[in-house]
């Protein structure tokens, strides 16, 4: 008997995911195939990794090219790619050095490391708790689920990382009182993404920044998920007039790749020594290659087109049925449905052939960044659908 990939995946691969019956084989910017020739349009490119879509003629052409000059050398030597890279990110942000890793988790590792080491060489010891936010996500490591603010994912993995509070989005009256004197960061997300597409409000970061600054607090931010021009600016901090001591990032930087990056700010540039933190595989010079690709296609004009396609797709859904509200920046959009169950309508969906993501209770949007606009329209008909077969279902 010849098994499927399905059963196959089922039989010899750890059943840590809730997979959707889909099984891509091919794609090119925001439409795919399976393995039985089905076309999808695709509104969450690998949840915000491929920034320029699936196989984009320049970033495959980088990335095959230094494949075949060099592909991996330990960090104790030099590689162009990583060096372009940060220099690419330091021009462009508020950062003076950058550190490489793999992936969201391992940058918020290090910012979370970072924010300790500042406090501990500048004040000794006992000065090493980070306030982060309820209902925020940090990662899957056992520190970052532990700055993670959500219970459900405080479950079966104890002892976890101590250090970590946590105070309301909004909150400012409990932030002032969470960072004490025995605080060093303050870590937030912009907008919280698997938290629901909650965007916070800027009066809450104003303040947050003002008492990191008056308190010698770090202030860290997680653009995992809204850094890469996801919200059309080519990092979410930009949008509220904030500048953070630390930025992560990871998702949409590699393109495709998996890539993760620390950005650090005058304050903590030189925090981090030789052998103080390390990766064996971070700033890998063929996923460098990809993210370089991917920081030179994202200039403002790009950055401009995000901003409008985001505000053409919020206008069409907020017309549909069962939408109660659509909020987020650029193309990170959470949609808020009555009457119908995100996970059930985002089923419907890969069933029509548009593959959407949920977060919380609401479907979550995250196409690429170069999603065409004939793309766009296939997308949002097929969504259209899926709501108004629910519409139907109810008065029939």
């Amino acid at each position: 008997m010849i098994m499927s990939l399905m059963e196959e995946d089922r039989q010899y691969i750890a059943n840590t995911y809730g997979r959707f019956p889909l099984a891509a084989v091919s794609g090119k910017n925001a439409t795919c195939l399976d393995e039985n020739g089905k076309t999808y349009i695709d509104f969450s490119s690998g949840i915000g990794v491929n920034s320029l879509g699936f196989c984009d003629e320049g970033w495959a052409a980088a990335v095959a090219k230094q494949a075949a000059a060099l592909q991996h050398i330990s960090n104790l030597y030099y590689t162009a790619p990583m060096v372009k890279v940060a220099k690419a990110l330091c021009e462009r942000t508020f950062a003076d050095k950058v550190f490489f890793c793999n992936s969201g988790a391992e940058a918020n590792e290090g910012m979370i490391k970072t924010a300790r080491k500042y406090s501990f060489d500048k004040y000794g010891r006992g000065r090493h708790k980070i306030v982060a936010l309820e209902n925020s996500f940090h990662g899957r490591t056992v520190t970052t689920l532990a700055a993670t603010g959500q219970e459900v994912f405080h479950r079966y993995f104890d002892p976890f990382t101590g250090g970590f509070s946590f105070v309301k989005a909004g909150d400012i009256a409990a932030l002032e009182r969470a960072a004490d004197g025995e605080t060093c960061g303050i870590l937030l997300e912009l907008i919280q993404g698997e938290g629901g597409v909650v965007p916070l409000d800027r009066e809450f970061d104003d303040a947050a920044a003002r008492i990191c600054k008056e308190r010698d607090i770090l202030l860290m931010v997680d653009e995992v998920q809204t850094g890469i021009g996801r919200t059309g600016k080519l990092l979410c901090c930009e949008h509220y007039g904030i500048t953070p001591d630390l930025v992560s990032l990871a998702k949409g930087l590699g393109g495709g790749l998996p890539l993760g990056a620390v950005l650090f700010g005058e304050k903590c540039a030189h925090t981090l020594g030789a052998g103080d933190h390390a990766t064996t595989f971070g700033g890998n010079p063929v996923a460098c290659a990809g993210a370089l690709e991917v920081l030179g296609r994202i200039d403002e004009g790009l950055l401009q087109e995000v901003a409008e396609k985001g505000a053409y797709i919020t206008r069409a859904v907020e017309g549909m049925p069962h939408v109660v509200s659509v909020e987020g920046k650029g193309l990170m959009l959470g949609v808020t449905l009555e009457g119908v169950n995100s996970r059930e309508a985002a089923a419907a969906c890969l069933e029509k052939g548009l593959i959407i993501l949920t977060a919380k209770a609401k479907l979550r949007m995250l196409p690429p960044l170069t999603i065409t606009y004939s793309e766009i329209d296939e997308g949002l008909k097929r969504l259209k659908e899926v709501l108004e077969h629910e519409s139907s279902a109810e008065t029939a």
